[in-house]
C-alpha cells in the first residue's frame, strides 16, 4: 500500500513538535510548495499563522494556500495526498473557518476529523471529553483558561457540543459521529469506509498507540478511494508519517551551537505556563532579564522606537558581558474594545519583537522562541526564511530547527520553537541547559 503525502496546514508553527527530519515552509508560492511535495520526508508543513489573524485574513491565506496546492500537486504529479488542519490541543483557532475553506477548495472529502489529542502535552479524549493534565489531574478543557480565551473562547469540552457551539448549530451534536477508544482499539476500518459528504467525526485517543491503529485505518481506507481532512493537534501527525525515532536525541542538541557565544531567548506568549517558566529561567545563572513594556506600547505608539533602540542597547551589553539576554513581553492581561483591536496590538507588539530579532549580535549560538505566534514570525520575519530543516525535539513537545548554512547573519543557527502551554514548570530551563 503506498502512503499518501501528508500536507499540513499549520496555523502556528508548533505542530511539528512530535516529528522530525521534514521541512517547514514558510511562504507558499508555487515553487516554495513543490520543495515540500517533492521533498523525500512523508509530511511538510507550511506555515500558515492563520490563529494570529482575523476570521476574513485566516479564510483569505487558507484559500490562496489551497489554490497554489492544487497548481504544485498537479505540477509534480502527485494525486495521492491527505490534508491535516493542525491547531491547537486546547481547542484554540479558526474552526470550522479553515476546514470549510480546505473543504470547498480541495473538495468531496467523505469526513473531516477533529483529533485534539496531544499526549506530549498532557492532552487526552475519552468518551468524546476532551481533558487537559493540570497539575496531575485530568481537567475538562472549558475549565481552563484556554477555554477563555478572548478571540477563541468556548463552553463545552465535550466534542460534540464544542462543534455544535463553533459551527453555530449547522452541525448538531446529535448529528457528530463518534469513534470512541473501543472502536480505535478493535479498528475503524469499516466505520471509516460508510462516512460520506464530508460527515464531522470526533475521535477519542488515550494512547499513542490508539492513534497509531486509527492512523493504519485511514490509510487502508484512503487507498480504497476514501478521501479525509483532519482538524489535529500535533499526535496524529506522529502516528500519520511513522518516522521512528529522531536522528540525534534531544539531550544532545547543544552539539548544533554554530559558535561558544551566549545565545538569545525571547518570550511572546503570557499564558500562566510561559509565566511559570519564564520566573524559572529568570534564577538561572548567566542569563539577564530585559523587560519590554508593552503596555507602554499601546498606551504611547510613538513610543516604539524608543523602546527598539533602548533594547537593541540592552541586548548587545549583555551579550557582551558574555550572559544570555532573555527578552520578554510585560506579563499583564491587557484588555482592548474588540476583537481586532487585540490581534492588531498583538501583531504591532510581534512587530517590535521581530525588528529586535533582525538586529540580534551576529554571533549567538542559539535562539529560543516562546510562544506559537513569536516563533512563526521569528521564522519568517526575524530570520527571514522560506524554508527550514526540522531536526526534532529538544524537549518533548518542543521542535528545534536550523537555519541554513548560507543565511546571511545567522548561518547555522538552531532555533527552539517552544509552544506557550507546553512543558512543566523547568520547561524553559531544561531547553536552556541543554543548548547552554
Amino acid at each position: 500500500m503506498s502512503k499518501p503525502k501528508i500536507i499540513v496546514l499549520d496555523d502556528d508553527p508548533t505542530g511539528s513538535q512530535t516529528v522530525h527530519s521534514c521541512l517547514l515552509l514558510m511562504q507558499w508560492d508555487v515553487d516554495t510548495l513543490r520543495l515540500g511535495i517533492s521533498d523525500a520526508s512523508p509530511l511538510f508543513f507550511i506555515l500558515t499563522n492563520t490563529r494570529a489573524l482575523t476570521p476574513e485574513q485566516a479564510a483569505q491565506v487558507t484559500s490562496e494556500v489551497c489554490d497554489r496546492l492544487k497548481i504544485a500537486l498537479a505540477a509534480e504529479g502527485v494525486q495521492d495526498f491527505l490534508v491535516v488542519s493542525r491547531s491547537d490541543s486546547t481547542l484554540r483557532g479558526h474552526y470550522p473557518l479553515e476546514t470549510d475553506v480546505i473543504a470547498a477548495k480541495l473538495g468531496n472529502f467523505d469526513a473531516h476529523f477533529l483529533i485534539p489529542a496531544f499526549f506530549e502535552g498532557g492532552r487526552i479524549t475519552r468518551d468524546s471529553v476532551h481533558y487537559l493534565l493540570v497539575d496531575g489531574v485530568l481537567t475538562p478543557v472549558h475549565q481552563t483558561e484556554f477555554a477563555r480565551d478572548s478571540v477563541f473562547g468556548y463552553s463545552h469540552s465535550y466534542l460534540p457540543d464544542y462543534v455544535a457551539e463553533k459551527t453555530q448549530g449547522s452541525i448538531p451534536a446529535e448529528k457528530v459521529i463518534r469513534l470512541l477508544t473501543p472502536d480505535m482499539r478493535r479498528g475503524s476500518f469499516d466505520q471509516l469506509m460508510a462516512l460520506k459528504n464530508n460527515q464531522c467525526v470526533v475521535v477519542d485517543a488515550e494512547t499513542q498507540e490508539d492513534l497509531d491503529q486509527f492512523a493504519q485505518d485511514i490509510l487502508s481506507a484512503s487507498s480504497q478511494g476514501k478521501r479525509f481532512l483532519f482538524r489535529s493537534a500535533a499526535s496524529l501527525l506522529t502516528s500519520l508519517a511513522q518516522l521512528g525515532p529522531q536522528p540525534i536525541p534531544g539531550i544532545e542538541m547543544g552539539k548544533y551551537k554554530p559558535t561558544r557565544q551566549p545565545g538569545v531567548v525571547i518570550v511572546g506568549s503570557h499564558v500562566n505556563k510561559t509565566t511559570q517558566q519564564l520566573h524559572k529561567l529568570l534564577q538561572e545563572p548567566g542569563v539577564a532579564p530585559i523587560l519590554i513594556d508593552v503596555v507602554k506600547l499601546k498606551q504611547q505608539p510613538e513610543s516604539r522606537a524608543n523602546l527598539l533602540a533602548e533594547t537593541k542597547d540592552q541586548v548587545q551589553k549583555v551579550h557582551n558581558s558574555g550572559k544570555t539576554p532573555v527578552i520578554y513581553t510585560s506579563r499583564e492581561e491587557i484588555t482592548f474594545a474588540s476583537i481586532t483591536e487585540r490581534l492588531n496590538f498583538g501583531i504591532s507588539v510581534s512587530s517590535l519583537l521581530m525588528d529586535i530579532v533582525q538586529e540580534l549580535p551576529r554571533t549567538i549560538s542559539f535562539l529560543i522562541s516562546k510562544g506559537g505566534i513569536t516563533s512563526n514570525d521569528v521564522l519568517s520575519q526575524g530570520l527571514g526564511l522560506i524554508s527550514a530543516r526540522l531536526l526534532g525535539q529538544i524537549i518533548p513537545g518542543c521542535s528545534i530547527v536550523q537555519t541554513p548554512p548560507e543565511h546571511s547573519r545567522f548561518p547555522n543557527l538552531p532555533v527552539v520553537l517552544f509552544p506557550g502551554n507546553v512543558g512543566d514548570q523547568d520547561g524553559l530551563v531544561t531547553v536552556y541547559r541543554r543548548l547552554n
